[in-house]
């Protein structure tokens, strides 16, 4: 497949593939005069980047996390291990927002649970947590996709 069928098949623009080969996560296997050419299994591997990007992952991450030997499991781990307290705390902070919206005290200053959340945001501020971005939104010095 030519460099435009992968990019029409995989959703994503031409230079997002040229990218990927810039950073050592897709190889094509040869040159159709100056098109690249790709297996179909790019296909399967561009699908992955997608799953790990949502993940969190940043394009170095995914680099080192598509080893020569497969998937690194630690690394899956320790993302989801990472998940799952964003998760914890983002339910937690949901819920706290929920309560403030519909608490029966005159004010926001006068509710005991709101007054925890702004005692919590102080100890531990919210802004200094990094959640996983979504596929598609750039992390600080590294290109779109």
């Amino acid at each position: 497949m030519d460099i435009a069928d992968v990019a029409q098949r995989a959703g994503l623009p031409a230079s997002t593939l040229r990218y990927y080969e810039e950073k050592g996560l897709i190889a094509p296997t040869g040159r159709h005069g100056l098109r690249r050419q790709y297996d179909e299994a790019v296909l399967e591997r561009l699908a992955l980047i997608g799953v790990v990007r949502s993940a969190g992952f940043s394009l170095d991450e995914i680099g080192r996390l598509l080893g020569e030997r497969g998937l690194d499991r630690e690394m899956l781990t320790a993302r989801a291990e990472e998940l799952d307290r964003t998760i914890t705390e983002l339910a937690a902070l949901r819920d706290s927002l929920r309560h403030a919206a519909a608490c029966p005290a005159p004010t926001h200053r006068e509710c005991p649970s709101f007054q925890q959340l702004l005692r919590a945001e102080l100890d531990h501020p919210v802004r200094t947590r990094t959640f996983p971005r979504p596929a598609g939104i750039a992390r600080s010095g590294e290109r779109r996709s």
